[in-house]
């Protein structure tokens, strides 16, 4: 039997999770993650399925803790280590994807002031300057010049920054708005949130004594998302903000299999092969020679942007015209033997 996490949120796994079950007659379990007694609730259940996210409070404190503790007792989770260690942990992606040696966009760390201002010093700009955690392009920022660098590099290793940021936020809701790609009611949301940040921002804290830069690759008007699950992948194409070299969250989707490169897809299943992982969402640039680079790398997205998705690759790079069902996959992959 399945336990899946119960959770309302429309954006996440869960209930998609439930209604594939119960299409499928599979047996399954709703559990409460959050309670105290979670694994007495798992008595009986061969595996759970917990769809956390960076954004909650909660899931911050314990996800991680809870699904690697199941697993490390020989209990079968999604996500396992291998899929979710590095969520929303941009420093954590560079030394793993550096160490399998998978072409990344040139990345650096910084984790004090002298070699952060030496190195600006002698580099070239523009650079991108991103914190370490983040969806949908937030702490993201294109530097332009060694001042801005040495203004970042002051912030960083004095007060920090705030690993949410309110007026980003806002401006993102209401840019969304206007493009009719939002309700009204994100603008207020954005809007309460200047004065009354969300509670994971209390949680999350400050962002400190460190810098992470990753080169700028220029000519791309998108990023490519390529979403490898149990030997099957999707793939979208997202376009830049208007006026921005921001991709992720933009809201502007390409779903046609014309507009998405192979060599994307067929990169996506070389790393996902060296991860050995359940799910992973791949962000791909080109490089100056129209190869893919990767940007970063997560276990989770949401939902509701896949479902225009025309088709789906095998890892034969066969395609397969029409409506699919990843979060059915995900539910197969557990009903496997093996992790």
């Amino acid at each position: 039997m399945i336990a899946i996490h119960n959770d309302l949120r429309i954006h996440f796994f869960h209930f998609l999770w439930i209604e594939y079950c119960q299409k499928n007659n599979i047996p399954y379990k709703v559990v409460d993650c959050y309670a105290s007694d979670i694994i007495e609730q798992l008595i009986g259940c061969t595996c759970l399925m917990f769809h956390f996210n960076q954004s909650s409070s909660k899931d911050i404190v314990m996800a991680k803790p809870l699904l690697f503790s199941l697993q490390q007792s020989s209990f079968k989770v999604f996500p396992n280590f291998n899929t979710a260690w590095h969520f929303d942990d941009k420093i954590g992606q560079k030394y793993l994807l550096e160490a399998l040696k998978i072409d990344l966009v040139k990345t650096w760390v910084f984790y004090d002031k002298k070699t952060a201002l030496q190195w600006i010093s002698q580099t070239i700009f523009p650079k991108v300057f991103k914190l370490r955690g983040g969806a949908g392009s937030q702490n993201v920022q294109l530097v332009r010049s060694k001042v801005n660098a040495q203004q970042l590099v002051k912030k960083a290793f004095g007060n920090g920054f705030p690993a949410y940021d309110g007026w980003e936020s806002f401006k993102e809701r209401f840019r969304k708005w206007r493009l009719g790609k939002a309700d009204f009611k994100e603008v207020i949301k954005g809007t309460i949130r200047l004065v009354k940040p969300p509670r994971y921002a209390k949680v999350m804290g400050s962002e400190i004594n460190y810098l992470y830069f990753q080169e700028f690759i220029a000519n791309n008007d998108s990023d490519i998302r390529i979403i490898v699950i149990d030997g099957k992948a999707l793939g979208i194409k997202r376009m830049n903000r208007e006026n921005d070299f921001r991709a992720s969250g933009s809201g502007f989707i390409r779903y046609d299999k014309a507009s998405i490169d192979e060599v994307f897809v067929k990169a996506a299943f070389d790393i996902h092969n060296k991860l050995d992982s359940q799910c992973i969402a791949y962000d791909f640039v080109y490089d100056e020679n129209k190869n893919p680079l990767l940007i970063e790398i997560s276990f989770g997205f949401a939902n509701n942007g896949y479902n225009d998705c025309v088709g789906y690759w095998d890892e034969n790079l066969n395609w397969y015209e029409g409506k699919f069902n990843p979060y059915g996959w995900m539910v197969e992959l557990m009903l496997k033997n093996g992790k």
